[in-house]
């Protein structure tokens, strides 16, 4: 996984401060490979509730990451009761690595 501890731990304390202290994050994509250069960050986030605002949510996410991560491009899939499950959300949860 190319990430460091220090960014994981931002990725889930700004998942936390949006989403509520269920959030659980998964790293999925290019990243994941140890291997592999460049590229996106790519987060699944699962919340047990509900989410009223979900477009607004995910791009609060991505934005205060994006500028923590020094403008690298952040990708945030959300995962909630009341949302529809996407194929994405399948391969992000069978490939991806928890946080």
């Amino acid at each position: 996984m190319r990430l460091t501890p220090t960014q994981i731990d931002t990725i889930n304390s700004t998942a936390q401060a949006v989403l509520g202290e269920g959030a659980r994050v998964t790293l999925f994509g290019s990243r994941v490979d140890d291997q592999a250069r460049g590229g996106d960050v790519d987060l699944m986030i699962e919340v047990p509730q509900a989410l009223a605002e979900p477009a607004l949510m995910s791009a609060q996410i991505a934005s205060r990451l994006s500028r923590a991560f020094e403008g690298r491009h952040v990708d945030v899939l959300l995962k909630a009761p009341n949302l529809q499950e996407l194929a994405i959300h399948r391969v992000a949860a069978q490939q991806g690595v928890p946080l």
